[in-house]
């Protein structure tokens, strides 16, 4: 009897350890990278969620900055580490397309069902090229003006009239006048002063986000784009307009804020320490910025407000940008990691991602649940939204081909221009010529 029993038990442990064995073997880790500590938590809740839901599936999310990320993702597709999931961008899926890394997931979106009209028009479009879909949108992003309450107040300028500011090409319109009212010298004159002493400055009206590359997102392409300019004729086209008059006079007045006004400060050393850092040491009295960078704006050690961008000839205009999470070719477990990202686009995580409020869900219902909690906590993001909504408010990010030779060729030629070593009509039509070359 004794001999009996003691088989059984061999036989449940071994019965035991084939069980786990097996399970351990179906176990799956999908690795996720992200850039952005802040949408860390929202991210890690929407993934315990799909971890309950699918229990042998583990989703390990990685963190890195921005620089080190795109280092990580390119050394990683030669070397064979790239993550199986990882959230992309517009200005970098092309090249990446081109080297075929991406996953087509078209044919599992056809397969599953999955509708791609539940996000704000257009989002979902950017990440098809030839009838192949490279992701799915997970949020979008408008730009809009960031300003030092205390400091408009001292001016004697009321924060509401900020939202109704117009620019133009001749005479940089109640923008500019804004901006030279809230620049003052060390003997306090302010720009509109004939005492005003440029070389002097102790608060600068604006802070450039730098002088913005090929693309200009949160710097200068609001206002080419209100001037009816365009980088080129849309999604995959081969040629840009660069070297088109309305751009030129745009960037030299841009940069010009600096050089000829002293309206802002030096671009060398806005490269140098962040218009973000200026402005939070209160260098400045407005700058601006995207929609993902609310949460670092509020934490400053003064109140700041939001207000729409200045509205130009052609209307107020915002590059309306839109970030989507692929799956990398190479990847050894491509079910698991399409359910992982389906689940990312979905309804169910975005409004992890909306009740959090650090960015605005491609889903317009999570993004409302974004701005809701904004106002919850006393602070108006109507600016950003309002842009998102308007009819003819927004335009799309420049997609095309060649994205990484572009960029050095326009940010040698904007560095130029920003450090007063040429003038932008000198220097942007051969840089155009020689982007048009490359198609």
């Amino acid at each position: 009897m004794k001999r009996r029993f003691s088989v059984l038990v061999f036989v449940l442990v071994a019965l035991l350890a084939l069980t786990v064995s097996v399970s351990a073997q179906d176990s799956v880790t999908i690795r996720y990278q992200l850039w952005d500590t802040s949408q860390l938590p929202p991210y890690q809740q929407c993934a315990d969620a799909f971890q309950a839901a699918n229990p042998g599936i583990t989703i390990a999310i990685e963190q890195l900055s921005w620089d080190d990320y795109w280092t990580g993702i390119s050394t990683g597709f030669i070397s064979g580490t790239a993550p199986d999931v990882f959230t992309n961008h517009l200005a970098k899926y092309p090249e990446f397309v081109a080297l075929e890394q991406l996953v087509d997931i078209q044919p599992l979106v056809e397969r599953d069902g999955v509708p791609t009209d539940i996000y704000y028009p257009g989002l979902a479009d950017l990440w098809v090229k030839d009838g192949q879909r490279y992701g799915l949108p997970k949020d979008w992003d408008t730009v809009a003006l960031v300003y030092n309450k205390a400091m408009v107040e001292a001016a004697g300028i009321d924060p509401a009239s900020l939202n109704e500011l117009t620019w133009n090409l001749e005479d940089g319109g109640t923008f500019m006048q804004t901006i030279a009212a809230l620049t003052i010298d060390a003997n306090g004159n302010n720009a509109l002063s004939p005492d005003f002493d440029k070389s002097n400055v102790v608060q600068y009206g604006y802070i450039p986000d730098g002088m913005g590359g090929a693309y200009g997102q949160t710097q200068w392409s609001a206002y080419t784009a209100s001037l009816g300019w365009t980088f080129n004729e849309g999604p995959w086209a081969t040629s840009y307009n660069y070297d088109d008059q309305r751009f030129i006079d745009t960037i030299q007045w841009w940069a010009d804020l600096a050089l000829e006004y002293g309206y802002s400060p030096a671009f060398s050393d806005i490269t140098s320490l962040g218009a973000g850092s200026l402005f939070q040491a209160g260098q400045g009295a407005m700058t601006q910025n995207g929609s993902w960078m609310i949460g670092y704006f509020l934490s400053s050690e003064f109140e700041v407000g939001f207000a729409r961008l200045p509205a130009g000839p052609e209307g107020r205009k915002s590059m309306f940008n839109g970030l989507a999470d692929s799956i990398w070719v190479g990847t050894q477990h491509l079910e698991e990691s399409w359910a992982w990202v389906k689940f990312l686009a979905s309804a169910e995580c975005q409004n992890f991602v909306g009740a959090s409020g650090v960015v605005f869900p491609a889903i317009p219902e999570a993004a409302a649940m974004s701005q809701q909690m904004r106002a919850d906590a006393g602070v108006d993001v109507s600016a950003f939204v309002d842009q998102a909504n308007e009819e003819g408010g927004t335009f799309l990010f420049p997609i095309a081909d060649y994205a990484g030779e572009i960029s050095t060729i326009m940010n040698e030629a904007m560095d130029a221009i920003s450090l007063g070593q040429a003038k932008a009509a000198d220097i942007l039509p051969a840089a155009n010529a020689e982007i048009n070359d490359l198609f």
